[in-house]
């Protein structure tokens, strides 16, 4: 009989409880809605947010040197950006890292990385609500989430790609 009571003032608590929650534990970016914005100094010294990338199609790419698909996912976002760089897609890679920039660069320079890249801090993953690697976020010219992917595949890519060729003509 103990327990029959105990229940309804849990259930209540849990109800309560998840209202109270500090806002990025649980207001994680969802398509359609604006991206959170950020501001970081890439591997060139170079600060850039988000309103730098206003009018562009933007992917931002949360990835780490050591992430196998995310060193699967490079070679195809490089490709991206020669691609359609000039039509107005911007690529931006923020390192999840915690070995430093002079890791991430010579990551760069190996894989002939042709985007900026920058150091993600802890408040930016939170407010993008990354818990893993990789993740990429496409971003459309008004700033707005397009899509979100995790992970990288074959067929993450071509989505991708069709994706890009679609907000770059509106």
């Amino acid at each position: 009989m103990r327990r029959g009571r105990f229940l309804p003032g849990l259930f209540l608590l849990l109800i309560v409880g998840t209202f109270l929650l500090p806002a990025p534990l649980h207001a994680i970016p969802r398509v359609g809605q604006q991206a959170p914005n950020f501001k970081v100094v890439t591997t060139s010294g170079q600060t850039v947010s988000l309103e730098n990338y206003r009018d562009r199609v933007l992917i931002v790419d949360f990835f780490a040197t050591w992430c196998v698909p995310c060193r699967e996912s490079v070679p195809h976002l490089v490709e991206l950006n020669r691609k359609f760089g000039k039509q107005g897609l911007q690529v931006l890679g923020l390192s999840a890292d915690e070995d430093g920039e002079q890791l991430v660069k010579a990551f760069a320079a190996a894989n002939h990385v042709n985007y900026p890249l920058a150091m993600s801090s802890e408040a930016i993953q939170t407010d993008y609500g990354i818990r893993s690697v990789p993740v990429m976020f496409v971003i459309d010219k008004k700033g707005r989430i397009a899509e979100m992917y995790r992970g990288f595949s074959d067929g993450i890519g071509k989505s991708l790609e069709q994706l890009i060729k679609k907000l770059l003509a509106e």
